[in-house]
């Protein structure tokens, strides 16, 4: 592999962004239109929310909207048009998100009549419109803004010598009340590109399709001799996905030199599950020796439903969903995993409206999902049985091998954990929003509560690494079957898990004055920490300093050394959880387009409390849990993990006085507009988060050190809440507003993040002694006693980013060929091209000595040192320089800094060409291609950079993973 130079990389991007500049938009504006049995709508308001978080708009002349600057997430769109009914979805805002189309359905006479006295009565309210671009209410907005339909060109739709007769209900036959359509999303590896090949030698590409059918259905529901009359409306939803998708599984095997030469004899064990391995079929100078093709299948069905009638001032709504998937996993070793999924989802609201100023809604949820993972082996093969190992559990769901963690970078042998999960949610709220005055004021509460069923074993099977401890090399090690740390965490595989999530909230919309608005919030929020139904939850009592620990239990929850009672949850709540929320929009000058916006808010994080129990209810006296060095205690594959009495059986503890993390986040933003249809705007976004956690390994010391505290018990991960983290950002955003049928726009992102938070920063999981899902996400600090030297770039720092789309429709505007006619128009007109660039500089990674952390059974949170040598000046095909890192001095902790290595850059290029046909005035055929990685060019994920001890590691600094290559798919939908 040639390495490409920054500097080359740079001048690539450059090219395309100039090729590209006046007509990029950015990445994350979602965008969309209005119709009304398939005409556009001017007019209508467009509201998008996200928790407490409100954007309006209106659509323009052609049905379109756009908003230029949602951040990334789900967003709920509500549509409102005076006459018509409601229309909502939640839509993913992401780059290259496609364009949403709503379609308006008119109210029946009576409501229209209802409808035209609120109108009536707001407009008789003394209130100002608010400044362009301020956040206002959903119905003062539709009222002061919306298309009065009464006298507009639509109303030529009553005559049958004018307009189509396909707007709102006036077509001429009763099945003309339903929209509907049908879609066929369409993929085969005959359009996409070979997958790029880590190994440097291309591998066989093998041949996949990928489908998926969509049908929907909407309208009236009527039902003979039970609803004569027009009933609800309802709409179906049904979605069919049979997908596959190629990946090549790259790596680093034994040869067939090395299985006969390391040692004279091979322990019986390590034979038998070296069978596993692969002999390498890569050959030539690579830094992988071993590659396979693979497709994972994946099958979903998906079903969306919703019933919703309107009494009067009340109205009630339901809705349901289910999704059904199965998605296959091959592994290297090709292992096929299966994952099953089912997940259901009902919500029903009931909605009234006291007086024309004066709104209620009361909502009930619920949702399940049942998550079954079952593994390659089992209830087939006894992988560890038949290898002759004694210490794993060998139940027959959880047969499989052991999971084999190597530092010279041979891959790991392993295999998914067996595990069949139920979740259920039951929730209720409610808010209430008057208008009055100037204010438009919401207040509101909810409630909800969760429920975690688990089956599963957390490490059943074991987990043994092998760094070369015992004999200088790890491949040695492995064949004497003597393992330099050993895990495992079996036994209470039935947890029930339970939570209560509450909220309180109020909100003030308040039109101060026609150029400012002001958006006061204020929020409660409280989570309680998460409890086990039979109280099979454990906890570590210490003392000051860690000197003493002892095991303390939810159903005796008394501390032995501290004498302090904890709740059954063994962590104390935290109740102190208020979230101020201000926001506001300014127009300065009254002849000026320029618009001053602002915010700031505080925001609570609950997640992390579901995987705390986890953790705690996988130790001992409930489960096994050991965690050993072969320094410490003998361990053998044979034997499995041996706890001695200088190892902890438990693995696991966290500060009782626990504090729920929050970030405080302000955001100020000016937006102008500019001569030839341009808009400009400048943002500044600031966060800082505390309450971090922090997980350390108490007692523990550097390689080669002396123990301070032979008598301390070490060996356990600890968590606290003390960390902290911030983010500043500014970006420079030009917009290009729709015009003769182009829009574009050029965002520009400068951000630093910094923090010593490990679930910010992680590097991933600990190399040896994974003992818990948590840790999958966790950093854990190099020394306990200094956590403050983990302050570092976060690992999602992303310096720069430049975001950038174009969206092109043909036969709009003078110029662009809107009076072209004859059969040429029809064959030009109307085709949009979307075009969607991202480019950006890498994420910090963290470099990692792969040795045994002294008094511990883990490894993985110790760092090299740092030497003089060139950081990314490496050899050919590594992007960083082994010899920048090496071991650390005997008794150090290593001075390399945690995530201090930059990572690969990102780009993508992705574009889609669409149309829609009008076959006749009842149906419409919408055509799409989708193209991603449209210049197929490889783009690295992250980099190889764990130091061996022993020096042999061939693949330090060559890249682990890469994205996929260019892929096609066609959409093909039949609306009507």
């Amino acid at each position: 592999m040639k390495q490409e130079t920054t500097a080359q990389r740079w001048r690539r991007w450059g090219a395309i962004v100039c090729l590209f500049f006046p007509l990029l938009l950015h990445a994350s504006e979602q965008h969309g239109s209005v119709l009304s049995n398939h005409f556009p709508v001017p007019g209508a308001t467009i509201i998008a929310t996200q928790g407490d978080r409100k954007f309006v708009t209106v659509s323009d002349e052609h049905g379109n909207y756009s908003f230029a600057d949602l951040p990334d997430g789900t967003w709920k769109i509500v549509v409102t048009m005076s006459l018509f009914s409601p229309v909502e979805q939640e839509i993913m805002v992401h780059a290259g998100t496609a364009a949403a189309n709503f379609e308006l359905k008119m109210l029946s006479v009576d409501q229209m009549l209802a409808s035209a006295k609120l109108s009536t009565a707001h407009s008789a309210e003394p209130s100002a419109p608010p400044a362009s671009g301020a956040t206002t209410s959903p119905q003062k907005t539709a009222a002061r803004e919306g298309l009065v339909v009464n006298g507009s060109v639509n109303n030529a739709a009553t005559s049958q010598f004018s307009l189509n007769q396909a707007f709102g209900n006036t077509r001429n036959h009763s099945h003309g009340i339903y929209n509907g359509g049908l879609g066929l999303i369409f993929g085969d590896s005959a359009l996409d590109a070979r997958s790029y090949s880590l190994s440097g030698v291309e591998a066989a590409k093998p041949g996949f399709s990928q489908v998926t059918l969509t049908a929907s259905l909407g309208g009236p529901l009527v039902i003979p001799h039970l609803l004569v009359r027009r009933g609800p409306n309802f709409a179906v939803n049904y979605e069919l996905t049979r997908d596959n998708d190629a990946v090549d599984q790259t790596g680093l095997v034994p040869t067939l030199l090395q299985r006969t030469t390391t040692v004279s004899a091979i322990d019986p064990v390590a034979q038998a599950l070296l069978d596993y391995y692969p002999l390498p079929n890569v050959t030539g100078d690579s830094s992988y020796n071993y590659q396979l093709p693979v497709v994972n299948p994946t099958h979903k069905d998906a079903l969306q439903s919703r019933l919703e009638k309107n009494f009067g001032r009340d109205s009630i709504t339901g809705k349901f969903a289910f999704q059904d998937s199965r998605a296959d996993t091959t592994s290297i070793f090709g292992f096929r995993d299966t994952t099953d999924t089912l997940g259901l989802n009902t919500d029903v609201t009931y909605s009234h409206r006291f007086a024309g100023n004066m709104f209620a809604n009361v909502e009930y949820q619920f949702s399940r999902l049942r998550s079954q993972i079952t593994p390659f082996f089992a209830d087939r093969v006894n992988v560890s049985g038949e290898a002759g190992m004694t210490g794993n559990n060998q139940e027959p769901t959880n047969w499989g091998p052991p999971t084999l963690n190597f530092s010279s970078g041979i891959v790991s042998l392993t295999d998914a954990e067996s595990s069949l999960n139920r979740n259920e949610t039951n929730s209720i709220g409610g808010h209430l929003e008057w208008f009055f005055h100037r204010h438009d004021i919401t207040a509101g509460g909810d409630f909800r509560r969760q429920e975690f069923n688990y089956y599963s074993q957390e490490n059943p099977r074991g987990i043994f690494t092998f760094n070369g401890d015992a004999t200088g090399s790890d491949l040695s090690d492995f064949f004497s079957g003597i393992p330099d740390t050993a895990s495992l965490v079996s036994g209470n595989p039935d947890k029930y898990l339970r939570e209560s999530v509450s909220d309180l909230y109020a909100t003030d919309d308040w039109h101060l004055a026609p150029d400012l608005t002001m958006n006061i919030g204020l929020r409660w929020e409280y989570s309680a920490p998460v409890t086990e139904l039979k109280d099979r939850l454990a906890n570590l009592d210490v003392s000051s300093g860690f000197a003493d620990v002892a095991t303390v239990v939810a159903t005796d929850p008394v501390g032995a050394i501290t004498g302090e009672h904890y709740p059954n949850s063994l962590l104390r709540p935290d109740r102190s959880m208020i979230e101020p929320r201000l926001s506001l929009s300014w127009r300065p000058l009254a002849a000026s387009s320029l618009i001053i916006r602002g915010g700031y808010g505080i925001y609570a994080d609950t997640s992390l409390y579901q995987s705390i129990a986890l953790q705690l209810a996988q130790q001992a006296p409930f489960a096994t849990s050991i965690s050993a060095s072969n320094s410490i205690c003998a361990q053998s594959l044979k034997t499995g993990p041996n706890a001695c009495s200088e190892s902890t059986a438990d693995l696991f503890g966290i500060d009782p006085n626990f504090r729920v993390g929050f970030a405080q986040v302000w955001q100020v933003s000016a937006q102008r507009d500019l001569p030839a249809a341009l808009q400009m705007v400048v943002t500044y976004q600031g966060i800082r988060g505390s309450n971090g956690v922090q997980q350390f390994l108490p007692n523990s010391y550097p390689v080669g050190a002396t123990n301070p505290c032979a008598s301390c018990q070490s060996g356990f991960n600890y968590e606290t809440s003390g960390g902290s983290s911030s983010r500043e950002a500014g970006t420079v955003q030009l917009r290009r507003r729709l015009r003769s049928g182009l829009t574009a726009s050029l965002q520009y992102t400068y951000s630093k993040s910094t923090d010593d938070d490990s679930a910010l920063g992680g590097q991933g999981p600990l190399a040896a002694g994974a003992t818990s899902a948590a840790a999958t996400t966790m950093s854990t600090a190099q020394n306990w006693r200094d956590l403050g030297a983990e302050r570092s770039l976060s690992s999602f720092d992303q310096r720069h980013l430049l975001n950038a789309t174009l969206q092109y429709t043909t036969g709009m505007g003078i110029g662009g060929g809107t009076l072209m006619s004859g059969w040429l128009g029809r064959m030009y007109k109307e085709w949009t091209i979307v075009n969607t660039i991202a480019a950006g500089t890498g994420m910090p990674e963290t470099p990692v000595y792969d040795a045994i952390v002294p008094g511990t059974g883990f490894s993985g949170s110790i760092r090299p040192d740092r030497t003089s040598a060139s950081l990314y000046d490496g050899p050919a095909g590594h992007f960083v320089n082994p010899a920048a890192f090496t071991a650390p001095q005997s008794g150090q902790w290593g001075t390399a800094g945690r995530d201090s290595v930059t990572g690969p850059g990102t780009f993508t290029f992705d574009s889609s060409l669409q149309r829609t046909f009008r076959p006749t005035q009842r149906y419409y055929l919408d055509i799409r291609a989708d193209a991603t990685n449209v210049l197929n060019h490889p783009v690295y994920t992250s980099y190889n950079l764990t130091v061996d001890p022993t020096t042999t590691n061939t693949i330090f600094g060559v890249p682990a993973s890469v994205n996929a290559m260019r892929s096609l798919k066609i959409t093909a939908r039949l609306r009507f």
